[in-house]
């Protein structure tokens, strides 16, 4: 266990606001040692979540562009009728981004890493089936289920495309992830790149170090043990002078 003084710095350095969260998650122990202990787990599997994150936008990415190029030539991003095709839905306004964002670049190649992840997963909404996926899904992503319609599938994809932006946001701004099921987002980010190509899911399987950091995460304590916990605590200012045997649920009561 850390010393009482190492746990007082540390949570001082991240803030006892930012720590609050995780020693809620835990019981509110007396040291906050179990806190701080998920903290530094949370971290580490945000780290290492970055890797399949990264490969699965890219290839994403580069899937859409290869079926824009099918139906809107080489140069898709400075084509007219695409242009015309993007529709505002909700916030984000995917025409006004493409504008901005090619306005000083010039190849296809370059533009594709500027493009915000949310532009490539709203070229995944029913509008664009009728010109683009009706035609070029199965050809793009060759091992969906073809038991299942175009719309299904295209939903699908947009749906844990969704998700995953989700804990890539969160991820990025540095924020809890531990209450999600990580072993389901995971699973996600496979599926969209075998989608696309086995061998590169299979290729990232063996490169990455996600998995195992998500099955090593701390165990939770029992809800009666952490409750009794979080009654002491509340009644202890000082954490140095708390002693957990000489309070009883009687004196907590006064």
């Amino acid at each position: 266990m850390k010393s009482i003084k190492t746990i007082q710095s540390v949570t001082n350095a991240l803030s006892t606001a930012r720590i609050s969260t995780y020693e809620n998650a835990v019981g509110n122990t007396l040291d906050s040692s179990s806190a701080l202990e998920l903290y530094a787990w949370n971290a580490q599997v945000s780290g290492a979540l970055l890797t399949p994150l990264h490969i699965c936008e890219v290839v994403i990415r580069n899937a859409v562009s290869d079926a824009l190029t099918s139906v809107y030539g080489d140069r898709w991003a400075w084509q007219q009728g695409f242009e015309r095709s993007l529709k505002n839905k909700g916030k984000y306004n995917p025409r006004q981004d493409l504008l901005r964002t090619r306005s000083n670049i010039q190849t296809i190649g370059k533009l594709i890493p500027e493009m915000k992840f949310v532009f490539w997963q709203k070229m995944f909404i029913s509008h664009h089936d009728g010109r683009l996926w009706n035609q070029h899904l199965m050809q793009i992503f060759p091992n969906l289920d073809s038991t299942k319609s175009i719309a299904q599938l295209r939903t699908d994809i947009y749906n844990e495309l969704e998700e995953i932006r989700t804990l890539r946001n969160r991820i990025a701004h540095h924020e809890p992830i531990f209450t999600r099921n990580l072993e389901n987002d995971f699973q996600k980010i496979i599926n969209l790149v075998r989608f696309r190509c086995s061998s590169t899911a299979d290729w990232l399987l063996i490169n990455q170090q996600a998995l195992a950091l998500i099955q090593s995460k701390p165990i939770k304590k029992s809800p009666a043990f952490t409750m009794r916990e979080r009654l002491i605590k509340r009644r202890c200012k000082n954490l140095t002078s708390c002693v957990y045997g000489r309070l009883s649920v009687r004196n907590l009561r006064k």
